[in-house]
C-alpha cells in the first residue's frame, strides 16, 4: 500500500497546455507547389468557373492533401542563434512530399518561415548537420580545431542525389553512387547506410561484400567506406577492415560524444561504437589488406564494381540489385597473377583524391566519385593483363597500371560496448527510440527503448580520466511505453504501460506528471469527485499542516491528487464534467516526441498533439546557487535523492510563486537536515505569501474570521518585521521600534535534530558551502536581498554547530540582523561528517583581498568551480595585478585557489579552460594589459564590472584605466568594449564584417537634396562623397571646377563671331567646325571623369547603372541655338564616337565599389536594349573586370558575349575578365585567351578572322593573367610576336605597330622583375632578342611551330630580312624596361643610353629616345634623384653643347649640325626623364620631385610660344607637356594640386591649331589623376602598378579618336590596377562624421634618409605603407591610438579598402578642430590657471563640451542645477558638482558612482544609520588600494599620469569616518567594545556602531585575542609585540590600548 500510497503523493504540475501542429504543414498548403499547378493545368478555364468543375478541383485537391499528409514528417531542435546570446526557441525542420521547410521561433515566440527548399523527387530526409572545413595553415598544421570554419547546412536527401544548402547561401548537390536507406548527421560530416537489397545474398566465399556504410565529410568530399576497428580477433590483435556486414544497422548517432549505435538484425544485439577520423596506419592497414591475402585464384573474376558505377553513371539504371557479382572494393591490385610479378604496394601519397585543397582545374582528369569505388585492375586472367591507360594514371616501375587510386576512408568506428545476451531475446528487438540524457547530478545515460518488450534500458557511460574514451556501466531496465529526455532540467519523461506520464533523473523516479487540462488516467469517476457546486472554501486547507509531512522521510508524502484538483486556480481552467467526459471518451497519451529543452509533444489517442512545459528546478538566482553548490559537494546519490525531493517539494501542484520560492527552500533544506521546521521560530513564521494553496499552508487552519493577539504576534516576530526595522527608512522616519513579546513557553526548550533524517551528517559541509555562495553573492551588488534572506540561515546553523568564529563574523557583516537571542538547537555532532575543507575561521573573500592590498601573506582561497565565478575572477585579478604574478592567469592559480569538490570524487586536478592562455597575436606589455584581455576571455564585461562592489572593483578600473590611455591598435571589440573605447571597438567590429556588407556607405554618404542639383543630375559625379572632400579641399570650390572641366553630358558652348564679310552659309560651317574641334575634347573627357569619380558608388541591385550620356552638341550664343553635327554641312569622321563612348561606358563602371555586392544577373540586366550602347556596355564590362566583379559573371555568359563578335565588347570583356584575374594564370581565361591569338593555337588550327584590336586585347589579357609568373611558353610566343612579319592578308599591314607594343608590354609583365634570374629561359635569349628588336639588324630564322605562318611574304610590304625597327622598337624598349625593372642592372641600362654622336641620333626616331630614356631610368631605379640637374645628366653631351636652350630667342647658327634632330632629342630625352621621374614618385606628393617637374612644365609651356618652337616642332612640344603635365599627376595623384590643376586648366582651354583629340586625352588624364577617386586613392609603386601605368600612360597619343594605330585605346584605363586605398579619415564615433584630426606617421629609415616623423592632418593621403614604420593620431583633442605597421600592414590596409575609415574619440573638454581650430576654446584651457577655485564655479550646462554620455547629462540636470530655497541641500549640490567636474575633466566618469557611494555611506555612519557593514568593507579596500605598494609604485613610475581619484576626496573621507568612530567610542561605546571584547553581551543599541568598529579597524575576534594572551600586558609596547602576529595596524591599536590596559583615560582624544 505505500507503495501506491508514494505513486499518488508525488504529483509534479506540467506548464501549460498547447495545441500543436508543424508550422511547416499550413506553409505546405499555401506553397504553390507542383502539383496543384499541374491541376490547374489540366482543367480549361471555362470548367474551372463552372461548378462542377471547381468540385473537381477541390476533390483533387483534398485527395492530394491526404496523400501528403501521410507523408509528412518534421523535427525540431533548439533555436541556434548568434554567439552569446541565449535563446529559447524551437527550430522546425518539417517535410513533405519534394518540400522541405525550416521554421524558426524567436524571442517573441511566434514561428516563422525561415527557408523552403522544393526539389525534383521526393524527400527521403531533411536534417540538420555542420561541416567543418579545416583553413590550411602552414605555420600551424599541427593544431586542429584551431582554425576550422564550421559551415551549417541543411541536408535534403532524395533518391539519387544528396542537396546540401549552407545559410551563407551555398548549395551543393553530391550524387549518390547507391540506394542510401538511412543518413546520419556527425561531428564530421554525413555519414550514409547504403540500403542492402532483400536478395543480397551473403557472397560466395571467394569475394568479399561491399561496405555498407559511407562517409562524406564535405559536400565537395568524395563519400568514402566507414572502417571499423573491432576487438581483438584470431590473432590477438585488433582488426581493421571495411564495414561490410550488411545486418548491421545504425538506431542511433550522437555528435557529442561522438558515439554510433547499431543494431545486428541477426543476433538481435545493440552495440555501441566511438566515431573519430581514421589514424593513417589504420588505413594503410585497409588499403594493403587485400594483398596480404589474395591469391590468384580469387581474382579469376573480373567484373568490379567500377564497371558497374560507370554504367550508372551514364544513366542506365541497374535492374535486379547489381551488387551480387562484384569483387572487392580494396586496393589496387588483387591481381598478383603470379608471384613472381611484383605488384606495388599502394602508397598514400598516391591517395589524392579531388578534394577541396586542390583547385578545380587539377581535378579535371580525376573520375568522378562515383566512379572509384573498384581498386583491382581489371585483370582478365592470371596470364593476360589488360593494362587500362587512363587519363591520370602514371606509369611506374610496376608492370600494372592502376585504373584509379585507392578511395582512402576518411572514418573510423571503435567498439565500446555491446548489450549482454539475455536468454530470452526476441527476434525483433531493436531499439525505437535512443537518446542521450544526464541525470541531476551530471551523470550520463545511453537509453533505449525496446518497443517490444515495453522497455526503456538504461546505460550509465562515463569519460575515463584521460578523457580519451567511454567506459560503460550496467544496463537499468525501466518499463515504459514510450520516453523523451528533458535538456533543460536534466531529466527524462517515460510513459508508462498504464497510461501514467512519470519524470526520471537517470535511473531515479522523480514523480508523476500532472497536466493540468488533461485527466490523470487513475481517476475514475467515483464518489470521490465533488460536484462542481462543491464550495471552494470547506476544502481549501487540509487538516494537517505541511511541515508535518516534510517531517519524516519514508513517507514523503505530499499530496494525494484529488484535492490538488481542486485547486481554485485550476477549477476555472476546465470543470470536472469535461474532464469526465474526456475520461469517457478514453482520450490517454499515446507518445511522446520532439523534445526540446524542457518542451515535448504528446501525441493523443486522437490523433491530436500537445505540447507541454516541464517545471525549471528552479527560478530564484539564490535557490539555484544554493542547489548547484549542496549538489556539488554532496556524494551524488544523496544529492540525486536530495534534488528530486526539492523539485516534487517545488513543483507541486499550485506550487510558490517566485518570492517565496526561498523560504520553501529552506524549509525543505532544514526538513532534510533533521530540523523541525514547525517548532523553531524563524521558520515557522517564514512567509509563504499565503499563496492559497493547501500544500503549504503557513499556519494552523483557524475558524475564527476575526483577528486575534496571535496576529500581531505573527507579524512582530515576522522576518519581514525584523528586515523592515533596520531598513534605512525605518530610521529616515524615526520610528521607534516595537517591542516584542516574548514567544510562547512551548519554544524555550531546547530542540534537537532527527539525526536519521537524509542531510544530517553533511550538515558542516552544506554550511561551508552555503557560507562560500554567501561571499560569492557579496561580489555581486544586485543581490542584495538574497544575501540578507542567506545569512538568517548561516547563522542558525553556525550557532547550533557552535561555530563561534563564524558567528562573530555574520555579526560583522549584518549587526542589526544578527541578534544574540535566537534558539538554538541542540546537534549530536558525534554522527557528523567533517570535511577536510571545513576551516574554523570563516574563509572572507574581503578581507583576503585587504590582505593582499596591504601585502601580507594569504592563503589560498576556496572556491567552488563553476558556482563561485567571481571570487575566482577577483582572486585572480588581484593575484595579478596588485601582486604582479603574472601566473595568476595562466592555468595554474594554485596558490591563490584552491578547489572543493566533494569528498567521493577524486581529487584530480581539473585543468581549467585554457581560453586564458594569451594570443600571442596581441601584444602585452604591463599587467593591466595583461589583466583586461585575460578579463575579456573569461567574458567580463561591463556589466559584469558595474555590479562589483566598489571597492573590489577600483583595481579593476584602474587597470581599464591604465588602459585606456595606451590602447594598442589591434585588440579586439571586447576589450575595447571593456577599456571604453569606443573609437576602437567600432574599428574592430567594421573590421569584423564580411567584405560583402559595405559598412562605408552610411557612414559617409552625402545627402545631395535631388531639387537643387536636377541640372547635374545626370554628369555622372553626383555620387561623390562631398563631406570627405569639403575637409580635404575645404579653402576653395576646386571641386565644382574639376566637376565642370570634366562633364561631358551637356551641350558646349560654340562662340564664333560672325564677320561681317562671311554669309549666313558659311558662319553656320564656321560654327560647326569649331564644334568639332569641341568635341575632340568632349570625346577625351570620359576617361578623366572615370578616375575621378574611381569606385565612389554604390549601386542598387534592382536598377540599371545609370550611364550619362555623351553629348556631342553645342549651343550658340547669343540665342542659345543648338548646333549639331549631323547637319550634314560638314564631313565628319565615321564612327567618330565609338571609342569616346566606350571611354563613357567605362567611367560609369569604375564607378562601382570593389566591395558592392553585384551578381552575374545585375551585370546581364544592365545590357542595354539599343544597338548604338553596345560601346557603351563594352566598356561597362571592362571596368567591371577592372574593379573585380566581372568574375562573378557566369562563363556562359562570356561566351554569349563573345560568339555575337561585336569588337569592341570582345575587347572590354577579354581585358576586364584578365584584369580580374591579375597574376593567377587561370586556365579557363588562358584557353579564353588563346582563340583570340593566332600564335597561341596550334598551326594547323582554321585561321580565325579575329579582328586586329581583339588579338591585340588579348595578348595584353595573356601577360595581365601571367603578369610576374615568367611563364615560358608564354614568354617565348610573346617574344617573337613583337617582330612578327607582315602576313599575305591585308589587315596585317596597317596597325601592326599597336599589336607588336601590346606583345612588347605582355612580355614585359609576364617576366616582370624577374631581371637575369630567368630560369629556364636562358636558351630564349631574351635581351639579346629584345636588343635586336630595338636597333635593329637582320631577321633571325624563326624557330618553333610559328614556322608555317611566316613562310610565305607580304602582298603590300617589302621588308626585306632586316628587323623593321618603327614596328619593333618600343615593345622591344619597355619589354627591356619591365623585365629589369628596379634591378639596378647597369649593363642592360647602357644599351638603352641615348646615342651621343650626331651619326647615330640621326638613326633613332626621337620619340624612341623618350622611350628608351624611361626605360633606362626604369632600370636604375635607385639612381633617380629629383632635381634639374639628375633630370639633365640623362642628355648626351653632344645635345647639351649644341642644342638650343628651352628659353633661347634667336637661333644658333651651325653648319654640320642638324638643329632640328638635336632639338627634338634634347626636348624628347627631358620628356622621358621626367617621366621616370614620375613613376618613381608616384603617389608620394614628394616636394623635391613636384618642383623639379613644375619647372620643366613651364619651361615647356615658355617655349611653345617661343619662336625657336618651329625648329622642334609644335607636335613634339605639344607632347612633351603632356608628358610633363602627366608625371606631375602621377606625383601629386589623389592630392587635388591647385598649381597642377591650374595648368590642367589651361590646357583645357586651348582647342584650337594643333590639340587634337590625344592630347585632349593626356591633359584630362592628368587632371583625373589629381583627383583620383575624389582624392580617396594615390599611386602605388609596386612592379605591378608600374606595369599598369606604363600600358595607361604610353607616350604616344592617338592622333584623333578613331586612332589605334600605335597603343590601344582601351589599354589608357589599366592606371586602375595601379591605384590604390590611401586616404585615411578620421571619423568621430560620437557623432559618426567625418573631422580633422592631427596624425603622425613615422617613415623607417632607408639609404636616402633616417627614420623620420611628420605631423599631418587627417584627412589626408598616407604615403605608400611599406614605407612607413607606425602612424599615430596624436593628442591633445583625441584619444590617442597608434597604429604599429612593423607588424604588418594588414590591419591598416584593411581599414583604408574599408573607405579609410579610422574611428577617434574627442577627449573631454575638447572641440574639434573645425569649431575650434586654434584650440584656446576647449574648457580645459582656461581651468589650468588655478585648479581648485573653479570647482564650484563649474556651471553644470557646461558639460556638454566634456561628454557626450546622456546619463552624465542627466545627472548634471537633476543633481547639479540649483534651485530656489535650497537650504543645507546647497553643500550636496556643490559636492556633486565638483565630483561631476572631477571624474569629467579626468576622462573617468565610470567613477561617478563609487564617488556617490562612499559619501552617502560616510553620510550614513555619521547618522549612525548603518545597519550592515558592507559599504564600510568598500571604502577600507579603497583605501587600502590607494595606500598599496603596487599602486605607489605604479604613480612614482608615471607621475603625469592623472591620478585616479587625485582631489582632496578621500583624506576627508577617511577623516570623517575617524572622527565618527572616536566620537562613538568617547560617548559610551568603550563600554560595549571592552564587554565585547571580554565576551559579555552588549547593549543591543550600540550593535550597528560597534560593527563598523570592529570592521573599520579590523579588531581581531575575542577568540583570537583569549588566543594571543594580551591580558597580562600592561604597557603598550607589550600590545605591540603581541599584536605583531594578529596584523592589527597601530591606529586601531591605540584606539584598543586604553581598554586592554585597564587604563581609564583614552589615548586618542
Amino acid at each position: 500500500m505505500s507503495d501506491h500510497c508514494e505513486e499518488r503523493a508525488t504529483m509534479i504540475a506540467a506548464g501549460d497546455l498547447q495545441e500543436f501542429a508543424p508550422r511547416g504543414r499550413e506553409h505546405c498548403r499555401r506553397h504553390p507547389s507542383a502539383l496543384t499547378l499541374q491541376l490547374r493545368r489540366l482543367q480549361p478555364a471555362s470548367e474551372l468557373c463552372s461548378s462542377d468543375g471547381a468540385a473537381g478541383l477541390v476533390g483533387s485537391l483534398r485527395e492530394v492533401t491526404i496523400h501528403e499528409r501521410q507523408r509528412e514528417s518534421w523535427q525540431l531542435r533548439k533555436g541556434a542563434s548568434d554567439v552569446g546570446e541565449e535563446v529559447d526557441y524551437d527550430e522546425e525542420l518539417y517535410v513533405a512530399s519534394n518540400m522541405v521547410i525550416w521554421s524558426k521561433g524567436s524571442k517573441n515566440q511566434a514561428s516563422t518561415v525561415y527557408k523552403a527548399f522544393t526539389v525534383d523527387s521526393p524527400v527521403l530526409q531533411a536534417l540538420w548537420c555542420d561541416f567543418t572545413i579545416a583553413q590550411e595553415k602552414s605555420e600551424k598544421a599541427d593544431v586542429s580545431g584551431s582554425d576550422e570554419i564550421v559551415e551549417k547546412c541543411i541536408c535534403i536527401l532524395q533518391n539519387s542525389c544528396i542537396n546540401v544548402h549552407s545559410i551563407e547561401g551555398k548549395d551543393y548537390i553530391a550524387a549518390l553512387p547507391f540506394q542510401v536507406a538511412n543518413v546520419w548527421p556527425t561531428k564530421f560530416g554525413l555519414l550514409f547506410e547504403r540500403s542492402s537489397s532483400l536478395h543480397e545474398v551473403p557472397p560466395s566465399p571467394p569475394r568479399e561484400p561491399l561496405p555498407t556504410m559511407f562517409s562524406m565529410l564535405h559536400p565537395l568530399d568524395e563519400i568514402t567506406p566507414l572502417v571499423c576497428k573491432s576487438g581483438a580477433g584470431v590473432f590477438g590483435s585488433a582488426r581493421v577492415q571495411y564495414v561490410a556486414d550488411y545486418t548491421m544497422r545504425i538506431v542511433f548517432l550522437s555528435a557529442e560524444p561522438s558515439i554510433v549505435m547499431t543494431y545486428d538484425t541477426v543476433q538481435s544485439l545493440h552495440t555501441v561504437w566511438a566515431l573519430r577520423r581514421v589514424k593513417p596506419e589504420e588505413q594503410n592497414t585497409v588499403l594493403k589488406f587485400s594483398e596480404q591475402m589474395g591469391t590468384p585464384q580469387h581474382v579469376a573474376t573480373s567484373s568490379s564494381l567500377t564497371a558497374h558505377l560507370r554504367s550508372l553513371s551514364k544513366g542506365d539504371s541497374p535492374v535486379a540489385s547489381p551488387f551480387q557479382n562484384y569483387s572487392s572494393i580494396h586496393s589496387q591490385s588483387r591481381s598478383v597473377s603470379s608471384p613472381s610479378m611484383q605488384s606495388r604496394s599502394p602508397s598514400i601519397s598516391n591517395m589524392a583524391a579531388l578534394s577541396r585543397s586542390h583547385s578545380p582545374a587539377l581535378g579535371v582528369h580525376s573520375f568522378s566519385g562515383v566512379q572509384r569505388f573498384n581498386f583491382s585492375s581489371n585483370t582478365q586472367s592470371p596470364r593476360r593483363h589488360s593494362i587500362i591507360h587512363s587519363p591520370n594514371s602514371t606509369s611506374s616501375d610496376s608492370f600494372l597500371i592502376t585504373e584509379t587510386e585507392p578511395i582512402v576512408p576518411e572514418l573510423c568506428i571503435d567498439h565500446l560496448w555491446t548489450e549482454t545476451i539475455t536468454n530470452m531475446r526476441e527476434k525483433n528487438s531493436q531499439a525505437s527510440k535512443v537518446f542521450i540524457t544526464t541525470d541531476l547530478c551530471g551523470q550520463k545515460f545511453l537509453c533505449f527503448l525496446v518497443e517490444s518488450q515495453l522497455q526503456l534500458r538504461c546505460v550509465k557511460f562515463q569519460e575515463s580520466n584521460d578523457k580519451s574514451q567511454l567506459i560503460f556501466g550496467s544496463v537499468t531496465n525501466i518499463q515504459a511505453k514510450d520516453a523523451a529526455p528533458v535538456e533543460g532540467i536534466d531529466t527524462l519523461l517515460v510513459l508508462e504501460g498504464s497510461g501514467n506520464l512519470v519524470l526520471y533523473s537517470g535511473v531515479v523516479r522523480v514523480g508523476k506528471v500532472f497536466i493540468p487540462g488533461l485527466p490523470a488516467p487513475s481517476l475514475t469517476m467515483s464518489n470521490q469527485m465533488p460536484r462542481p457546486s462543491t464550495p471552494l472554501d470547506s476544502v481549501s486547507t487540509p487538516s494537517k499542516p505541511l511541515n508535518k509531512h516534510l517531517g519524516p522521510l519514508e513517507e514523503s508524502v505530499l499530496l494525494s491528487p484529488v484535492p490538488e484538483l481542486r485547486d481554485s486556480s485550476k477549477l476555472h481552467d476546465s470543470t470536472y464534467v469535461e474532464d469526465c467526459t474526456f475520461q469517457q471518451l478514453g482520450t490517454f497519451i499515446h507518445s511522446l516526441r520532439d523534445p526540446v529543452h524542457n518542451r515535448v509533444t504528446l501525441e493523443l489517442s486522437n490523433n491530436t498533439m500537445v505540447r507541454i512545459t516541464i517545471p525549471e528546478i528552479a527560478t530564484s538566482e539564490l535557490v539555484k546557487r544554493c542547489l548547484q553548490g549542496v549538489k556539488a559537494i554532496l556524494p551524488k546519490e544523496i544529492a540525486v535523492q536530495m534534488l528530486v525531493k526539492w523539485y516534487n517539494a517545488y513543483n507541486a501542484p499550485g506550487g510558490p510563486s517566485y518570492h517565496s520560492e526561498w523560504n520553501l527552500f529552506v524549509t525543505c533544506l532544514m526538513n532534510m537536515m533533521g530540523y523541525n521546521t514547525e517548532r523553531l521560530a524563524w521558520t515557522r513564521n517564514l512567509d509563504f505569501e499565503g499563496s492559497l494553496s493547501p500544500v503549504i499552508a503557513p499556519k494552523k487552519a483557524r475558524p475564527s474570521e476575526t483577528g486575534s493577539d496571535e496576529d500581531w504576534e505573527y507579524l512582530l516576530s515576522s522576518d519581514y518585521h525584523r528586515n523592515f526595522e533596520s531598513h534605512p527608512v525605518a530610521k529616515a522616519l524615526r520610528l521607534d521600534p516595537l517591542e516584542v513579546s516574548s514567544p510562547k513557553d512551548d519554544f524555550l526548550q531546547s530542540l534537537s535534530l532527527d539525526s536519521s533524517t537524509l542531510l544530517f551528517t553533511h550538515i558542516p559541509a552544506i554550511f561551508f558551502v552555503l557560507h562560500l555562495i554567501y561571499e560569492e553573492l557579496k561580489l555581486n551588488s544586485l543581490m542584495g536581498e538574497g544575501i540578507r534572506s542567506l545569512v538568517v540561515l548561516l547563522v542558525q546553523l553556525a550557532r547550533d554547530l557552535k561555530l563561534e568564529a563564524y558567528i562573530d563574523y555574520y555579526y560583522r557583516d549584518y549587526p542589526a540582523l544578527v541578534k544574540s537571542s535566537r534558539q538554538t538547537c541542540i546537534i549530536d555532532q558525534g554522527f557528523m561528517h567533517h570535511p577536510s575543507f571545513f576551516s574554523a575561521e570563516p574563509p572572507s573573500i574581503f578581507q583576503w583581498l585587504s590582505s593582499c592590498l596591504k601585502g601580507e601573506g594569504v592563503q589560498p582561497y576556496p572556491y567552488l568551480p563553476g558556482i563561485c565565478e567571481r571570487s575566482k575572477l577577483v582572486v585572480v585579478t588581484v593575484a595579478l595585478y596588485i601582486l604582479g604574478d603574472e601566473n595568476a592567469v595562466s592555468n595554474e592559480a594554485t596558490h591563490y585557489l584552491y578547489k572543493i569538490t566533494s569528498g567521493q570524487r577524486k581529487q584530480q586536478i581539473e585543468q581549467d579552460d585554457s581560453r586564458c592562455s594569451f594570443r600571442h597575436s596581441t601584444s602585452v606589455s604591463s599587467l593591466a594589459e595583461k589583466l583586461v584581455i585575460w578579463m575579456t576571455n573569461v567574458g567580463f564585461t561591463l556589466r559584469d564590472l558595474e555590479s562589483l562592489p566598489f571597492g573590489v572593483a577600483l583595481p579593476i578600473r584602474d587597470a581599464i584605466y591604465y588602459c585606456r590611455e595606451q590602447p594598442a591598435s589591434d585588440w579586439p571589440e571586447a576589450v575595447c568594449l571593456l577599456i571604453g573605447r569606443q573609437d576602437l571597438s567600432k574599428q574592430a567590429c567594421e573590421g569584423n564584417l564580411q567584405k560583402g556588407k559595405s559598412s562605408v556607405g552610411p557612414v559617409l554618404s552625402s545627402d545631395i537634396p535631388s531639387g537643387a542639383e536636377s541640372e547635374e543630375d545626370e554628369d555622372g559625379m553626383n555620387d561623390m562623397n562631398e563631406e570627405v572632400m569639403s575637409l580635404i579641399w575645404s579653402e576653395d570650390l576646386r571641386v565644382q571646377e574639376v566637376r565642370r572641366l570634366l562633364q561631358s553630358a551637356r551641350p558646349v558652348r560654340v562662340n564664333v563671331v560672325q564677320m561681317p564679310e562671311s554669309s549666313d552659309h558659311e558662319y553656320i560651317e564656321e560654327k560647326e567646325n569649331r564644334l568639332l574641334q569641341l568635341c575632340q575634347r568632349t570625346m577625351a573627357l570620359p576617361v578623366g571623369r572615370g578616375m575621378f569619380t574611381l569606385f565612389s558608388y554604390h549601386p542598387v541591385p534592382t536598377e540599371q547603372l545609370p550611364i550619362p550620356k555623351l553629348n556631342l552638341t553645342g549651343r550658340a550664343p547669343p540665342r542659345n541655338t543648338t548646333v549639331d553635327l549631323n547637319s550634314g554641312n560638314i564631313d565628319v569622321p565615321p564612327n567618330m564616337a565609338c571609342w569616346a563612348s566606350f571611354h563613357n561606358g567605362v567611367a560609369a563602371g569604375l564607378k562601382i565599389a570593389p566591395a558592392s555586392q553585384i551578381d552575374s544577373a545585375w551585370i546581364v540586366y544592365n545590357k542595354p536594349k539599343i544597338a548604338e550602347l553596345a560601346n557603351e556596355y563594352a566598356g561597362f564590362l571592362m571596368a567591371l573586370g577592372l574593379n573585380g566583379h566581372l568574375t562573378k559573371l557566369a562563363t556562359l555568359n562570356i561566351h554569349d558575349y563573345l560568339t555575337k563578335g561585336h569588337e569592341m565588347t570582345s575587347i572590354g570583356l577579354l581585358l576586364g575578365v584578365s584584369a580580374a584575374k591579375l597574376g593567377t594564370m587561370d586556365m579557363a581565361i588562358t584557353r579564353l585567351l588563346s582563340i583570340h591569338i593566332p600564335a597561341l593555337l596550334p598551326p594547323t588550327s582554321t585561321e580565325l578572322d579575329v579582328p586586329h584590336n581583339v588579338q591585340v586585347a588579348a595578348v595584353i589579357g595573356i601577360g595581365l593573367v601571367y603578369q610576374g609568373t615568367a611563364h615560358r611558353h608564354t614568354a617565348e610566343v610573346l617574344l617573337a610576336e613583337i617582330g612578327r612579319p607582315p602576313g599575305p592578308e591585308m589587315e596585317y599591314c596597317t596597325d601592326r605597330e599597336s599589336y607588336s607594343l601590346a606583345s612588347g608590354l605582355a612580355l614585359g609583365m609576364v617576366c616582370l622583375g624577374h631581371g637575369s634570374n630567368l630560369i629556364g629561359m636562358s636558351d630564349l635569349n631574351v635581351p639579346e632578342q629584345l636588343y635586336q628588336y630595338m636597333v635593329g639588324g637582320h631577321r633571325r630564322f624563326q624557330a618553333g611551330m610559328h614556322r608555317e605562318k611566316h613562310k610565305s611574304p607580304s602582298y603590300q610590304i617589302k621588308e626585306g630580312d632586316t628587323i623593321n625597327v618603327d614596328v619593333t622598337c618600343p615593345g622591344a624598349t619597355l619589354a627591356l624596361a619591365m623585365i629589369y625593372l628596379k634591378t639596378n642592372n647597369r649593363s642592360i641600362a647602357d644599351w638603352l643610353q641615348a646615342p651621343d654622336t650626331m651619326y647615330l641620333l640621326d638613326f633613332v626616331k626621337p620619340e624612341f629616345l623618350l622611350l628608351r630614356t624611361l626605360a633606362r631610368c626604369l632600370i636604375l631605379w635607385d639612381d633617380i634623384l629629383p632635381n634639374s640637374k639628375w633630370v639633365n645628366s640623362n642628355v648626351p653631351q653632344i645635345i647639351r653643347e649644341n642644342s638650343i636652350s628651352l628659353h633661347a630667342t634667336e637661333l644658333p647658327s651651325s653648319e654640320d649640325l642638324s638643329l632640328e634632330t638635336l632639338a627634338q632629342a634634347h626636348v624628347y630625352i627631358i620628356a622621358g626623364a621626367c617621366l621616370s621621374l614620375g613613376f618613381r614618385f608616384a603617389g608620394s606628393e614628394n616636394l623635391a620631385a613636384f618642383n623639379c617637374l613644375y619647372k620643366y612644365a613651364t619651361d615647356f609651356l615658355k617655349c611653345l610660344s617661343a619662336p625657336t618652337a618651329s625648329i622642334t616642332g609644335h607636335y613634339n612640344l605639344e607632347t612633351c607637356l603632356s608628358v610633363l603635365l602627366l608625371s606631375l599627376a602621377m606625383v601629386m595623384a589623389g592630392s587635388g594640386n591647385l598649381k597642377v590643376l591650374q595648368l590642367c586648366r589651361f590646357m583645357h582651354k586651348k582647342t584650337g591649331g594643333e590639340m587634337n583629340y590625344g592630347f585632349h586625352l593626356a591633359h584630362h588624364m592628368a587632371l583625373g589623376l589629381l583627383f583620383l577617386g575624389g582624392g580617396r586613392y594615390s599611386l602605388s609603386t609596386s612592379n605591378s602598378s608600374i606595369a599598369a601605368l606604363l600600358c595607361a600612360l604610353y607616350p604616344h597619343f592617338p592622333v584623333h579618336s578613331t586612332d589605334n594605330r600605335y597603343h590601344l585605346q582601351a589599354l589608357r584605363h589599366l592606371y586602375v590596377l595601379a591605384a590604390e586605398p590611401r586616404l585615411l579619415t578620421p571619423v568621430d564615433v560620437d557623432s559618426n562624421t567625418p573631422c580633422y584630426a592631427l596624425i603622425e606617421v613615422t617613415y623607417k629609415g632607408t639609404q636616402w634618409y633616417a627614420e623620420a616623423t611628420e605631423e599631418l592632418m587627417a584627412p589626408t593621403l598616407l604615403p605608400e605603407l611599406h614605407l612607413l614604420k607606425q602612424i599615430r593620431v596624436k593628442g591633445p583633442r583625441y584619444w590617442e591610438l597608434l597604429i604599429d605597421l612593423s607588424k604588418g600592414t594588414n590591419h591598416l590596409k584593411s581599414i583604408l579598402s574599408k573607405g579609410g575609415i579610422l574611428y577617434v574619440k574627442l577627449r573631454a573638454g575638447q572641440l574639434s578642430y573645425k569649431e575650434d581650430p586654434m584650440g584656446w576654446r576647449s574648457l580645459l584651457a582656461q581651468t589650468v590657471t588655478h585648479r581648485n577655485s573653479e570647482a564650484r564655479a563649474f556651471k553644470p550646462e557646461a558639460i556638454s563640451a566634456f561628454t557626450s554620455d546622456p546619463a552624465l547629462f542627466s545627472f548634471a540636470d537633476y543633481f547639479c542645477k540649483p534651485t530656489v530655497n535650497m537650504g543645507q541641500k546647497q553643500e550636496i549640490l556643490d559636492l556633486f558638482s565638483s565630483i561631476l567636474y572631477e571624474c569629467v575633466t579626468q576622462e573617468n566618469p565610470e567613477m561617478l558612482p563609487t564617488y556617490i557611494a562612499i559619501d552617502q555611506a560616510v553620510r550614513r555612519l555619521e547618522r549612525r544609520e548603518m545597519s550592515e557593514t558592507f559599504e564600510l568593507w568598500q571604502i577600507k579596500l579603497v583605501l587600502e588600494f590607494f595606500s598599496s605598494r603596487s599602486h605607489q609604485e605604479r604613480m612614482s613610475r608615471n607621475p603625469n599620469r592623472g591620478l585616479f581619484m587625485n582631489s582632496e576626496f578621500l583624506p576627508v573621507m577617511k577623516c570623517t569616518i575617524d572622527n565618527t568612530l572616536d566620537q562613538w567610542l568617547q560617548a559610551g561605546g568603550d563600554v560595549s567594545l571592552h564587554s565585547y571584547l571580554s565576551g559579555q553581551p552588549t547593549d543591543e543599541s550600540q550593535l550597528s556602531m560597534l560593527a563598523c568598529f570592529l570592521i573599520y579597524h579590523s579588531v581581531p575576534t575575542p577568540g583570537q585575542l583569549a588566543a594571543g594572551g594580551l591580558e597580562g600586558s600592561t604597557n603598550f609596547s607589550e600590545l605591540l609585540l603581541k599584536f605583531k602576529q594578529l596584523n592589527m595596524p597601530v591606529r586601531a591599536l591605540l584606539r584598543l590600548a586604553p581598554l586592554l590596559l585597564r587604563n581609564p583615560q583614552s589615548m586618542v582624544l
